[in-house]
């Protein structure tokens, strides 16, 4: 098994391992994997001889211990358990009725108390003031709603471990639009809550054309206003600017890459923003770790193929292990099994390598690497489809006529990796390294001071004193100390360095090889413009991703990741 940071065991110990009634932990790291292992693997047992079955649960446990791979969190907290829900990504309806409305609600607190996260699009709802005919009172609109699910959202620890997230989706041409971009910078909290504001190609050409935009009533599809796009588009960038949301999603662009378009526009993505989904549909996440495939100073291209295949296959078998906490998210499930196979670590490859993250050379091998694991996880998903039978609304998708079977309506998305990356002791997702060293706050711990733990390694295999150097770095906050060698210092670009749009352009490098979408936090210094903001979404936009976040560092007084 391979080495565990400290950090790694301590998140471990307090959120991931089992325990007893008396909160005592009652199993090992190595007996997590192999619950993990054991429980997914259960439903090849009928696909297999026994020698066979052994062999995988081997190199499932293999490959999460190495951390090689490392499956999404909810499965790695409830594999095995009475739980047993294994998916991190949902989305549910929110109807336009009390009833319709509640019924998100309880199903929300379903999903979080499993350990899942839930992505909405409220833009069914009727917009404040619109008329309530069975009262002849007036809608208090979604954003009043939104509070509701919020504050249930606090009330509610997944699966006893960690508070649950949310996605809450607007269109554009909602007439609450303006309220909506506004919330949290008008002292409305949401704090469970990531906004996005799901804009089409429309209302992008009217802020380029400088046009009035209409806003439009969801229950009677009438013009209520027009508004000058350009004036919309600076106040959610002027909000993104001061608290990092709204994000945006390009719901046409969604749309346009949508797998099974016969079966109606998604509208809607999980809270992070890498899976857009059906109403009622989950997908499970897992992550190749690309440090572990740098052999020798070079990419193992085999072992990074392998573990597609294995991934895929795991992914897949967690679909049917899963015990989904709703009826109709088992059937939308079971009806795509979607799945999503990203990367974390791809900052501490490229040091590896040799390679700044900014240097166009990444960009290389960003495509490189992400098109090798599409072009095997679409091979291995065909294979699968072939063994085991298409996904059944096959024959509702662009593979009827492009693939004699497939497993997976979709195959790969990136996740931030926040959590499992710590565990593995790597970058997160595709993301630069935030700071080499910083101040961390580990949930129950408080702030703990973080070293990245590649710069360490690489100290000691130099030969150098990782102890006082250790200690220099905690003392001064940054690696500009004695004792550190230049050409170190330069492999490590962070992640206020590099321009914004070089971000965006990294994004869309991998982008162009993933089924689903791609989460990347767009990393702003702190005297960044609105201007700024609006160019990063222009870009987002020209360079087709389906999606854009950007933080300002300090923007809210405060940060997970802090540098002071």
């Amino acid at each position: 098994m391979a080495d565990i940071t400290t950090i790694a065991r301590m998140i471990l110990e307090d959120r991931y391992l089992l325990k007893n009634e008396k909160g005592e932990i009652i199993e090992t790291i190595d007996d997590m994997f192999w619950r993990v292992s054991t429980n997914v693997c259960d439903v090849e047992m009928k696909r297999m001889q026994a020698r066979e079955f052994m062999a995988c649960k081997q190199e499932i446990h293999d490959m999460m211990a190495n951390l090689d791979f490392l499956p999404n969190s909810p499965t790695l907290m409830n594999a095995g358990t009475t739980m047993g829900q294994l998916a991190a990504c949902f989305v549910l309806p929110v109807h336009d009725s009390i009833e319709g409305i509640f019924d998100a609600v309880k199903h929300m607190a379903q999903i979080h108390k499993s350990g899942g996260g839930t992505g909405f699009s409220f833009s069914e709802l009727r917009p404040k003031g619109d008329l309530i005919h069975s009262t002849m009172g007036t809608s208090s609109g979604p954003l009043s709603f939104m509070n509701v699910f919020d504050a249930t959202t606090n009330a509610i620890t997944q699966g006893g471990r960690r508070r649950g997230a949310n996605m809450g989706i607007l269109d554009v041409n909602h007439p609450d639009i303006e309220d909506f971009i506004k919330a949290k910078s008008e002292g409305v909290i949401l704090k469970n809550f990531n906004l996005s504001v799901a804009i089409t190609d429309e209302f992008m050409r009217a802020v380029k054309d400088n046009l009035d935009f209409p806003l439009i009533n969801p229950r009677t599809l009438k013009v209520v206003r027009t508004v000058p796009a350009a004036s919309l588009f600076d106040m959610i960038a002027r909000s993104a600017w001061k608290t990092g949301d709204p994000g945006i999603i390009f719901i046409d662009e969604i749309n346009r890459q949508n797998p099974t378009p016969r079966l109606g526009p998604i509208r809607s993505t999980n809270p992070c923003g890498e899976v857009p989904l059906y109403s009622f549909e989950s997908c499970n996440l897992g992550s190749i770790n690309l440090l572990n495939i740098i052999i020798d100073g070079k990419i193992d291209w085999h072992k990074l193929r392998s573990l597609v295949r294995a991934g895929i296959r795991f992914l897949d078998d967690v679909i049917d292990a899963n015990k989904y906490p709703l009826a109709d998210i088992d059937v939308t499930t079971k009806g795509n099994r979607k799945v999503g196979l990203g990367v974390m670590g791809f900052a501490d490859m490229l040091i590896l390598l040799g390679i700044k993250y900014t240097d166009t050379k990444a960009l290389e091998i960003a495509s490189q690497v992400m098109k090798c694991i599409q072009d095997e996880a679409y091979a291995t998903s065909v294979q699968l489809g072939l063994d085991r039978g298409s996904f059944p609304n096959f024959m509702h998708s662009i593979y009827k006529d492009r693939a004699p079977a497939m497993r997976n309506a979709t195959r790969t998305a990136i996740a931030p990796t926040g959590t499992i990356s710590l565990i593995a002791g790597v970058s997160s997702g595709i993301e630069p390294i935030f700071s080499v060293y910083h101040k961390r706050e580990i949930s129950g711990r408080g702030a703990v001071d973080y070293i990245h733990p590649l710069f360490l390694r690489q100290i000691a295999d130099r030969g150098l004193d990782v102890k006082n150097i250790k200690q220099s770095i905690i003392k001064a906050k940054n690696i500009d100390v004695n004792g550190v060698p230049d050409d170190l210092k330069a492999l490590y670009v962070t992640a206020l360095d590099i321009d914004p749009a070089w971000h965006i352009t990294m994004q869309a490098a991998f982008q162009k090889h993933v089924d689903n979408s791609v989460s990347k936090t767009i990393n702003l210094p702190e005297n960044a413009t609105v201007d700024d903001v609006k160019r990063c979404f222009w870009k987002a936009h020209e360079l087709g991703t389906k999606g854009i976040t950007v933080y300002r560092y300090n923007s809210l007084g405060g940060n997970v990741l802090s540098l002071e």
